[in-house]
């Protein structure tokens, strides 16, 4: 069952790269008496993801800290690796958003995100999906009916819940 607004969020084993490697993240520890914004991907270094998803959180980075959100994170269906090569590429590093690995798609699917697009060659990727989360809860909850478009997901539109 996909998790929606008023959920309280499962704890999580995420990755992100370390200086000695890959590190664990408790998603719960992120979440614990903040304000965060979470946005997921079908995946790294794909063509809305590169071009639009993570552009609109990075454009608009600043403004959810102006209005109380300690944390912007984005969550991809990627190892460790290819997470931060891309936060890299893509300056979402520099922009202070934290990109977090879900290597297996265990957080994906535990909170119904998940879909396979064979054709496409995703095969148990996340669905494209923004929220903003108070001490664990889901505030609000905005995903797309197609993996291709980057509208209701987009940082000008979770900000506007604000």
């Amino acid at each position: 069952m996909a998790i929606t607004t008023g959920d309280s969020l499962p704890g999580a084993a995420l990755l992100k790269l370390g200086e000695e490697g890959p590190e664990t993240v408790r998603l719960e520890e992120k979440l614990k008496g903040r304000k965060v914004a979470i946005f997921a991907v079908p995946g790294a270094f794909t063509g809305v993801c590169t071009t639009a998803h993570m552009p609109s959180f990075i454009r608009t980075r600043e403004q959810f800290a102006e209005k109380g959100v300690a944390d912007v994170l984005c969550i991809c269906v990627n190892d460790p690796f290819v997470a931060q090569a891309w936060a890299e590429t893509t300056g979402a590093s520099e922009a202070g958003i934290e990109v977090l690995a879900d290597p297996e798609g265990a957080y994906t699917a535990a909170i119904g995100m998940d879909f396979t697009a064979a054709a496409a060659g995703l095969i148990g990727r996340s669905r494209r999906y923004a929220m903003l989360v108070d001490d664990g809860r889901v505030t609000a909850l905005h995903v797309e009916e197609s993996p291709g478009t980057c509208e209701a997901t987009a940082g000008e539109a979770l900000l506007a819940e604000l």
